[in-house]
């Protein structure tokens, strides 16, 4: 059984889990209220934003029939 993930799918989830447990543990557990408990959850959601800003912007469309090579689907 694989624990370290390896696609960027199965990161990123794991990274929203985390965060998302942490901040309903630290709500649960009134911690919440401490300036570096802030910090912590406050730069995680800041870093996943900015991944998935950049994946975002660097995704590519991928096309299902080429321009160059027409297919009649018609029968």
């Amino acid at each position: 059984m694989k624990f370290i993930p390896t696609t960027k799918d199965s990161i990123a989830l794991t990274a929203v889990t985390i965060l998302t447990l942490s901040l309903f543990v630290s709500g649960l557990l009134n911690v919440l209220d401490y300036l570096i408990v802030k910090t912590v959850l406050l730069i995680g959601f800041v870093l996943l934003f900015i991944f998935a800003l950049g994946y975002a912007l660097k995704n590519e469309t991928k096309k299902n029939h080429p321009e160059d090579k027409p297919q009649d689907d018609s029968y």
